[in-house]
């Protein structure tokens, strides 16, 4: 026999369209998978830019908890994990006592957690990631370089090595346009305008944006194409090639650092790379141009906590741009003022 509570249940069920197999489904638990299983799944869909910064911290948390669920570790077992790695980090000349391998570590399990929360394994307030922060980012090392020492940079890449036409012709894309490594070896024949002297960039955050170029240096990368892309030019495929028609990787940075170092002494100890080039257009930009125009040549987009919703307002123009690299290189721009 039925009971009052019974018959409203059922009647309540019927007012809502459902039935009781329906809220028995739903009751049932998720089966949530391994750390082991879920990074495995997920490392398929990360983007490659993301699989070399968080790959290594990825596999670390899959070996040290790999049969795991994702539910299971706590806020302070994620910190035990990222002290760990933070311990047994690699000491390097310019290493911080591992600072970067446990931010790298917690980066990389909130991502984890953060794709566990979209699938429904986790709900936010269960995200022990979300609990732990990161260690504090130091003050970057990285600044501008005298115009002494970048000669001397210069000349050992444009006299040395077993491509000094290609090394020459990358430093003084870098200089010229602060884009950062990732820009350069993206950088196709077809994003070349060589009426505006502009090339199109593509850099981290899938950003976008035409910079202007010396005539000397369109023409340089003009004549590269025709050189070492041959007949057969494909106008998507990668700008920048080896002597036998290959084209160049992150390694030929690697290699070009490295015989630079080794030629000059103060170069090796300061660990300096491609980004010091960046910080050095940037702030030669910044001291003769100012702020505006500075953001601009260095294709920062976002508000910042300086300038707000004031970006607005000060946003510089191409032109402006075009007229720092003309000053800067002492070359007429078709699109300078």
């Amino acid at each position: 026999m039925t009971t009052p509570e019974i018959e409203a249940a059922w009647l309540l069920l019927a007012r809502l369209g459902l039935t009781p197999e329906q809220l028995l489904a739903a009751a049932s638990p998720v089966a949530v998978p391994t750390f082991g299983e879920y990074i495995a799944t997920i490392s398929k869909s990360l983007a490659p830019s993301t699989l070399r910064v968080y790959g290594t911290y990825l596999q670390r948390i899959a070996e040290e908890w790999c049969t795991r669920v994702l539910t299971e570790p706590t806020p302070s077992e994620l910190r035990q994990l990222a002290e760990k790695v933070r311990h047994n980090a690699i000491v390097r000349r310019n290493s911080r006592g591992g600072r970067s391998a446990a931010e790298n570590l917690i980066a990389a399990a909130r991502c984890v957690y953060r794709h566990a929360e979209e699938d429904g394994y986790i709900r936010p307030d269960n995200n022990p990631a979300r609990r732990v922060a990161k260690p504090r980012r130091l003050a970057s090392t990285r600044r501008a370089i005298s115009d002494a020492q970048l000669s001397e940079i210069i000349r050992v890449a444009a006299t040395t090595g077993n491509d000094p036409d290609l090394d020459a012709l990358l430093l003084r894309l870098h200089i010229e346009t602060a884009c950062r490594r990732c820009g350069a070896l993206a950088l196709r024949p077809m994003d070349l305008d060589p009426e505006q002297c502009l090339v199109f960039l593509r850099e981290k955050g899938e950003t976008v944006r035409w910079q202007p170029v010396s005539p000397t240096l369109m023409q340089a990368m003009l004549s590269h194409v025709a050189e070492r892309h041959g007949d057969t030019t494909i106008k998507t495929s990668p700008l920048f090639r080896r002597r036998n028609g290959t084209p160049i990787t992150r390694r030929r940075y690697d290699s070009l650092w490295n015989r630079i170092g080794r030629q000059l002494e103060w170069v090796a100890r300061q660990q300096i790379t491609t980004h010091w080039l960046r910080h050095t257009t940037l702030t030669w930009v910044e001291r003769n141009f100012g702020y505006a125009v500075a953001r601009a040549y260095a294709g920062h987009t976002d508000p910042d906590g300086r300038t707000g919703q004031t970006v607005t307002y000060i946003r510089a123009s191409l032109q402006e741009v075009a007229d720092a690299l003309a000053a800067m290189t002492g070359e007429p721009h078709p699109l300078a003022g």
